[in-house]
């Protein structure tokens, strides 16, 4: 026969207001609204936004959820390489002014008002800034980057590491000049930036085959091997910071891509929710956060689609507890 009283849990509190700083798990009755309630996770979740001007892929992107500029890529129609510049204001993108160099596959770092874009097929090292209208062309990168390097930081204080044919070089912005940083510890395309010159992080990516699982941690001089993606991309969407990193979408290696979407700690990767859209090379770049994330184009079903997802980020939060 079963001891219950060996087995027991914690009896369930009875408070009249919801603690203010309940742990992950913990589950109370509020007399106050007759109401059982949890501390737990809430998985994120993409939403719809508004629809891209142009049906283009292998984009430049910079900027957050509510303020971001892409730009130039590949047109499937006509053009094959475009300039066109887009910006997002957190509901529509409308047109900005074109790029000098059409290109596709090239990085992009910064914010909507001062942001860079560089390297990418044919231009190679071609590097510009973006101040919000118009874009100027500046000193060109120590190396060609034909292909998919990952990129972030600011437009005076940015990085770019990787890139085809399996790089492993990273090259530093300070605003007017390039110089060379701290190698990778493993070489690589397509991979996602996010972070900072000073805090960096570089993960997924072809090296060349199969798709990578690999993340590095940079700190401005040298990159140190991180915790594993939990499912191996590239060419994702990515952005966030060094702790709280965000990788959305991807080759898996279909080249209609996936719906996956994982967020980094600083330390592991977990997934998150997943997006309504299967991408593929929609953004090449760091854009918006863990907690407020942006996608938009891509290959997904060909010819791509101008479709845009907006990402709240995974978080802990009151619920009450229903039984149906």
């Amino acid at each position: 026969m079963t001891t219950f009283i060996g087995i027991r849990g914690t009896a369930i509190q009875a408070v009249s207001s919801d603690p203010a700083a309940p742990e992950l798990g913990q589950i109370w009755y509020n007399s106050s609204s007759g109401t059982l309630k949890g501390y737990r996770t809430v998985i994120g979740t993409w939403s719809s936004g508004g629809a891209l001007a142009n049906d283009f892929y292998g984009r430049g992107v910079a900027g957050t959820q509510t303020a971001a500029v892409a730009f130039a890529g590949r047109n499937p129609g006509p053009v094959v390489n475009s300039t066109a510049t887009e910006l997002y204001n957190g509901t529509s993108w409308t047109a900005s002014g074109a790029m000098n160099s059409a290109r596709r596959y090239l990085g992009g770092l910064g914010v909507q008002t001062a942001s860079l874009g560089a390297g990418g097929y044919p231009a190679g090292t071609t590097t510009e800034k973006f101040n919000g209208s118009a874009w100027t062309s500046v000193t060109g990168m120590s190396n060609p980057r034909t292909s998919t390097s990952a990129s972030a930081g600011t437009q005076t204080a940015g990085w770019f590491a990787g890139g085809a044919p399996n790089s492993a070089l990273t090259e530093q912005y300070n605003g007017s000049t390039w110089t060379a940083g701290g190698n990778l510890g493993t070489g690589r395309n397509g991979a996602g930036g996010a972070g900072t010159l000073t805090a960096g992080l570089i993960f997924g990516g072809d090296t060349p085959a199969p798709k990578s699982n690999l993340t590095e941690s940079y700190n401005g001089t040298s990159w140190t091997a991180g915790g594993s993606l939990v499912t191996a991309v590239s060419n994702m969407v990515a952005g966030g910071t060094q702790t709280a990193g965000l990788c959305g979408g991807g080759a898996t290696p279909s080249p209609t891509g996936t719906t996956v979407t994982q967020e980094y700690n600083g330390t592991t990767w977990s997934t998150g929710g997943s997006m309504a859209n299967a991408r593929n090379n929609a953004f090449r770049g760091s854009v918006g956060t863990q907690a407020a994330g942006l996608a938009a184009g891509g290959l997904g079903s060909y010819p791509p689609g101008t479709a845009t997802e907006l990402y709240t980020g995974t978080t802990q939060a009151i619920k009450t507890i229903t039984v149906s």
